[in-house]
């Protein structure tokens, strides 16, 4: 019998990502369906109340974790002594039993710093986050918020204050950050360098600076703004204050700016600044048009994987160009032959994808190709999915969306959302690949890959059973660095038969033409 148990930890305090953390290992345990781990304040309540985790809105407990779990009955008290354990862990020190003061607050924590800390993360639930960040400023530190749910007005409020004292806001929302060689939140470990990276978007970030670390250059910082300082009320003001830093900043030698198109008016600033910034800039901003770009005197990039070349060109002083497409008869050759692996009929892509700038690059790849293509995160000439839950046609999702994650921890922690869609798209006979990204660093799933081959194996030998076969193309972002390593993970897909590309632009391009072989094909040409 399938059961729901609540359970509040009184005045104890965990980041999201922490919790996030708690509910993947949770949901893995025998006989458990669903975990959620939340602070319970009222925006998280209402989420979990909308996924149907909660019957009834309790009253708000912001300073308590709320633990809700959902399974077979007999297993229920397990987990929550298991979650009641892992929240009650305690930190092994190094032998030192010197009792030290609780540090309650961020200047107790400023003070005690022996450096006196320039910079403090806040990951606190988003009602509280702002106030937060507005003690750090006064302090005269730089502040990362982690945090989401902080209103428009407190953001700009804070970024006002903190541009007029040469500080950095990063976020709200700021998922990625690499700051002196230290990643923070999702970010990946990549080499030292002379290229500096200012980024709207999480794994846009990542897979820039993956890249770079692959091609054998590096970062000076890189630094994420949250997705909403580029638009008309915050008027980019933290991507502005960066690019002053940057600059300013004599080991930085290139810069690179990422985001999904600017507002007109904030484009038009963030170009003139980078134009006056004495430095090479590549700018990478997804779907617009790189006439403007070029105009402004920068070097326009179409593609994530193309702002890292571009980059690493700039960097050791040569020309910057693409290189040129020399393996254009290598990708036809490939994709005809995964294209003559399908059956007729078997013409629909289905994308699941975990990073959400990896989802928008894909749509603006394939919405010409694709007529018709659908997305939880449509834009251009996609349209919206009618059904979340059941796939048509061409369809890409973002599964870290909130559509996915409400009172559910992201994709990248915990896969079993995607793993079940895995094999639900394989069910579909018109459906011969499934488009998907691997994205290592810390905060992320410890075994990604290994996490997914179960599903990969099912999906793929439901598909044999029903007579046909199923493509499942992917590309990894991270390093050698990263805690998972990358060549491990890539062997792990490898041997399980995923198609693996460099970067999620060749990992599309490759979709395109498998499926382009396949109507060719289909079409008796």
């Amino acid at each position: 019998m399938t059961s729901i148990i609540t359970r509040f930890f009184p005045n104890l305090y965990r980041d999201s990502v922490a919790l996030m953390q708690l509910s993947a290992k949770l949901g893995r345990l025998d006989g458990v369906s669903e975990a959620s781990a939340q602070m319970a304040t009222r925006a998280n309540l209402e989420l979990m109340l909308g996924a149907g985790l909660l019957e009834s809105m309790p009253e708000p407990r912001p300073n308590d974790i709320m633990l809700v779990v959902r399974g077979d009955a007999g297993a229920l008290d397990g987990a929550l002594e298991q979650a009641a354990a892992l929240l009650n862990e305690k930190v092994s020190g190094a032998g030192d039993e010197t009792r030290r003061e609780p540090l309650r607050s961020v200047q107790m924590a400023y003070e005690a710093s022996e450096a006196q800390a320039n910079l403090v993360l806040i990951s606190t639930p988003g009602d509280y986050a702002a106030a937060e960040a507005m003690k750090a400023l006064r302090l005269g530190m730089n502040a990362m918020l982690f945090s989401d749910n902080v209103s428009v007005e407190a953001e700009v409020a804070l970024k006002r204050y903190a541009q007029s004292r040469n500080l950095l806001v990063m976020g709200p929302d700021c998922g990625t950050a690499i700051i002196d060689g230290m990643p923070l939140a999702f970010a990946n470990v990549v080499a030292r360098g002379d290229i500096g990276v200012i980024a709207a978007s999480g794994t846009g970030l990542q897979q820039v600076t993956c890249l770079i670390d692959q091609y054998g250059c590096g970062i000076t910082h890189a630094i994420g703004t949250g997705g909403h300082d580029l638009s008309e009320a915050v008027g980019g003001i933290t991507m502005l204050t960066a690019l002053a830093q940057l600059s300013a900043d004599p080991s930085t030698k290139v810069i690179v700016l990422v985001s999904k198109p600017p507002a007109a008016s904030v484009a038009e600033r963030v170009l003139s600044a980078a134009r006056q910034s004495g430095k090479p800039v590549v700018v990478c901003f997804l779907g617009a048009d790189p006439a403007g770009i070029r105009a402004a005197g920068l070097v326009p990039a179409t593609t994530l994987e193309a702002a890292a070349q571009l980059a690493v060109q700039q960097s050791r002083g040569e020309l910057p160009r693409l290189a040129a497409d020399s393996d254009g008869d290598d990708l036809q050759i490939r994709a005809m032959t995964l294209a003559l692996r399908l059956k007729p009929g078997q013409t629909r892509l289905r994308g699941l994808y975990s990073g959400g700038t990896f989802c928008y690059e894909a749509l603006l790849l394939l919405q010409d190709a694709l007529p018709g293509l659908q997305s939880n995160t449509p834009t251009g000439k996609v349209t919206r999915v009618d059904d979340l839950w059941h796939s048509q046609g061409d369809t890409i999702l973002d599964l870290g969306d909130d559509d996915f994650t409400r009172g559910r921890p992201h994709p990248m922690i915990d896969p079993t959302l995607r793993n079940e869609r895995i094999v639900a798209e394989a069910a579909d006979a018109g459906v011969g690949i499934i488009l998907l990204d691997f994205v290592l660093g810390y905060g992320a799933h410890e075994d990604p890959a290994g996490q997914i081959v179960p599903a990969i194996h099912a999906a793929r030998a439901a598909a044999a059973q029903a007579g046909r076969d199923l493509l499942c193309i992917g590309h990894v972002c991270g390093t050698q660095g990263d805690p998972q390593q990358l060549d491990a993970q890539r062997k792990i897909l490898l041997d399980a038969g995923v198609e693996l590309a460099a970067s999620n632009a060749q990992a599309v391009e490759l979709c395109r033409a498998v499926l382009a072989c396949a109507q060719q094909m289909n079409a008796g040409v």
